[in-house]
């Protein structure tokens, strides 16, 4: 599937109505990366530029899974669900406003509250998405179970 930039409020709107506003879905996976690296001369080359792609599954169809990748993040704040809760996304937020693009979990999250470090939320310069045929416990981004410590439950 092609990807589709998010360039303005109502192409925010259009996935959230693509996506059912992240109803009944879930975080499947996330994987950060930055614009640091060393190079084989153990050179540090340091790039502004950190990205975030994140794996998404939901309980209806059409789609049941998009990949959305937001680039020049400037925050990514993760509040894993306290224990014996779910993490089920009921609704969601995403946000266009002066050149940042916000998107949280949390259906009445306002810009006011970017500073509030008691969900989860990620603030970007850009953001794309496209649908993909991803579900189930297959991990897409990481090394599977390797050096993973599974929960007894």
């Amino acid at each position: 599937m092609d990807w589709k930039e998010i360039k303005s409020q109502a192409d925010a709107d259009a996935l959230m109505g693509v996506f059912g506003g992240f109803h009944d879905s879930c975080i499947r996976e996330a994987h950060l990366w930055t614009g640091h690296w060393v190079t084989p001369e153990l050179r540090m080359r340091c790039v502004s530029d950190n990205h975030l792609r994140v794996l998404f599954q939901r309980q209806f169809t059409n789609p049941s899974a998009i990949e959305l990748i937001f680039e020049y993040v400037t925050r990514f704040n993760l509040v894993p669900a306290p224990e014996n809760y779910d993490s089920i996304i009921l609704a969601a937020t995403l946000i266009v406003r002066d050149g940042d693009i916000f998107w949280s979990p949390v259906d009445d999250w306002t810009r006011a509250k970017l500073n509030n470090d008691e969900f989860t939320w990620v603030s970007a310069k850009k953001l794309r998405w496209r649908e993909v045929d991803w579900l189930g416990k297959e991990l897409r981004y990481g090394p599977g179970h390797v050096g993973v410590t599974k929960r007894s439950n």
